[in-house]
């Protein structure tokens, strides 16, 4: 038993000896002055997928490698490090100042959508704040209208289309809030606006549908002097849907609704 916990022993201190040894041999390599030393174990770091530690050795770099023929590789892979470390945030802003300090590198294209891409990753669900959302979606406009054959353009496209459902989507349920509160006045100017606003909002035959409805449930729950004009905001909203989607899964209730709502106008 103590022959083995010796052992045990032994072995744990030649681990913990060997570690401690790369790790000294790491930092002196990072607070080192050999440039090409330092330069090849960086992409050695990164082939081997140790991202953390070539984002630091190509960090060291930045500033002994400054203005020479290395200085956009260097700094590139410093962002591509972070990247592949999931460090988006840091990844980001290294592209972005790549991207500012090296406009014409063969890397610069790359570094673009490589910024967008760490963007697109810091955006949230609908529901939360959209700020992100919108610079991302700046980021995109720009790169495709500087570089409209790019190759990365169609995942572009993929990410704007992403991003702005997600606005879509935030405004109309913000609006849809109203109508669920059933305070329908409100729910059809809020509606409304959203239409305003973004007349292309991909739901939008969703958003004219509660449009009518909230003009219907409003003018129902009116006192009866009031009822008649509010009835004819309904049959204008309601014509206005009809015609712009004339075989919506909706019509059929929003016909009915009409249907009735004319019977009580004639009378």
């Amino acid at each position: 038993m103590k022959i083995k916990t010796a052992i045990l022993s032994v072995t744990i201190t030649c681990a913990m000896a060997l570690m401690m040894s790369c790790q000294s041999e790491f930092d002196k390599l990072l607070n080192g002055y050999d440039t090409q030393a330092k330069m090849d174990a960086a992409f050695d770091y990164y082939e081997k997928g140790k991202y953390n530690k070539a984002a630091q050795l190509f960090e060291s770099l930045t500033m002994t490698t400054k203005g020479t023929p290395q200085d956009d590789t260097v700094q590139f892979y410093l962002g591509m490090s972070n990247y592949k470390f999931k460090d988006y945030v840091t990844a980001e802003s290294n592209f972005q100042q790549f991207v500012s300090v090296f406009p014409v590198s063969p890397f610069t294209e790359k570094a673009q959508f490589l910024r967008i891409d760490c963007l697109f990753r810091g955006t949230y669900r609908y529901e939360l704040d959209q700020t992100p959302t919108r610079k991302a979606l700046y980021a995109i406009d720009i790169f495709m209208r500087e570089r409209p054959n790019s190759e990365y353009n169609e995942v572009c496209i993929k990410m704007k289309e992403d991003l702005e459902e997600r606005l879509d989507k935030k405004a109309f349920e913000s609006a849809k809030l109203y109508y669920h509160m059933e305070d329908y006045l409100a729910a059809r100017y809020a509606l409304k606006n959203v239409l305003k606003d973004d007349a292309d909002n991909c739901y939008r035959e969703e958003i004219m549908y509660l449009i009518a409805k909230s003009s219907y449930l409003f003018a129902l729950n009116s006192i009866a002097e009031r009822q008649y004009d509010r009835y004819l905001n309904f049959v204008d909203d309601y014509y206005n849907f009809a015609s712009e989607y004339p075989e919506s899964s909706h019509k059929s209730e929003l016909d009915k609704l009409y249907n009735k709502v004319n019977n009580i106008i004639k009378k």
